[in-house]
């Protein structure tokens, strides 16, 4: 079983930066994918950057040159850099963990981009 608990969103102006962490509990984090997705008010969740063991990475377009996922197994944390926020990146940021076939959510964290 794994639980996860993300962090560090809120509102931040267009241009600017935030961080999320997803902290998980279990002993599997090391062996599992870990990810970012987001929602935004009326859509569907959709992927915004993943990261595997020993680290590889991946991007939606969107995210690509603003954004940065890392992970530290040594603290079982997942983070997402953000910079360069744009209004369009308002959304609830939610922290998924795969692992073999299970599939693990937390609970989210609002960003919100706005003057």
């Amino acid at each position: 079983q794994v639980q996860l608990v993300e962090s560090g969103g809120g509102l931040v102006q267009p241009g600017g930066s935030l961080r999320l962490s997803c902290a998980a509990s279990g002993s599997i984090f090391s062996a599992s994918v870990m990810a970012w997705y987001r929602q935004a008010p009326g859509k569907q969740r959709e992927l915004v950057a993943a990261i595997g063991n020993p680290g590889s990475t991946n991007y939606a377009d969107s995210a690509k040159g603003r954004f940065t996922i890392s992970r530290d197994n040594a603290k079982n944390m997942v983070y997402l850099q953000m910079d360069s926020l744009k209004p369009e990146d308002t959304a609830i940021y939610f922290c998924k963990a795969t692992h073999l076939s299970n599939i693990y959510w937390g609970q989210g964290t609002q960003v919100t981009v706005s003057s």
